[in-house]
This record gives C-alpha cells, structure tokens and sequence, in this order.
C-alpha cells in the first residue's frame, strides 16, 4: 500500500502560458557584414532561472545568446549578436528533486522550440541566413549541473 502512496506523491505539471520576456538583435557591422562570403562562428549560450510566483506556479526563464563571428574577429565585434528570454508559467506540484528537475529539465525543453523560432526569424529580419538551433538535451545539462553541485570544491 505504500508503494501506491508514494506513486500519488508524484508531480503533477501543467503549462499555464508561454511568452517572450525580452529580445535584443544587434547588427553592429552592418552594412558591410552582407558583403563577401558567409562562413560565420556562431556561439551559442543558455541559461535556465526560475521564479516561484504562488503556490504551486513557477515562472521558468530560458535566455539564449547566440553571437555569430568570423574565425578572425573577437566575440566583442560580433555580425549580429541575438539574445532572448522565452518564458513560461508552469504549474508544478512536486518538491525537492522531482521540482528541481521539472524546472531545470523538463520546462526548458517545452521553451525552447518558442525559442529557436525565434531567434530565427530575428536573424532572418536582420537580412541574415536563416539559424536553426540544433535540439539541445535539457536532460544531459540538467543531470551534469547536479553532478557538478555535488562535487567537492
């Protein structure tokens, strides 16, 4: 009887609303960006917060910041440089590592799509290529984050 006990205990999840929180395109070169070939570096930076709001809602904040260089110029004289914040208020009932993971997995995979398209369509109106992201493994980053919180310093 237990063991159906503690399968109640586990979490409940529901998404309330997803939004765009902020957005930033920057073309600093423009327009002598568009002249000769396009073999850009793109580098491509994530970070999940979240926020408890009330009760059981959880406003989770996935930003990207992606910079696009050539091999020869440094990071502070990007092409175009795209940062976002795709948001989403999420209603977890959960505690300790099952909210943890819900937040910091399971919440930034459900954002990202909304992200990727876009940071698309801004490169795309920035008369840049297209950028579509690769699928990022919320999973694998959540899972390394916990095993680097454990490490000893």
């Amino acid at each position: 009887m237990s063991e159906q006990g503690e399968s109640n205990q586990e979490a409940q999840f529901a998404l309330q609303r997803i939004y765009l929180k902020d957005a930033s395109f920057e073309s600093p070169k423009a327009p002598h960006s568009f002249r000769g070939d396009w073999q850009p570096k793109i580098n491509l930076e994530l970070n999940v917060k979240n926020n408890h709001l009330e009760g059981d809602l959880y406003e989770v904040v996935l930003t990207l910041t992606i910079t696009a260089t050539t091999e020869a110029e440094s990071e502070d004289d990007p092409y175009y440089l795209v940062e976002i914040q795709q948001a989403g208020v999420f209603l977890i009932k959960g505690s300790g590592d099952v909210l943890s993971q819900a937040m910091g997995s399971y919440c930034p995979s459900v954002l990202f799509p909304y992200a990727r398209e876009t940071v698309d369509a801004m490169v795309t109106r920035g008369s840049f290529p297209p950028l579509m992201l690769a699928p990022v493994n919320f999973d694998a980053i959540y899972q390394e984050s916990r095993v680097r919180a454990e490490r000893p310093h």
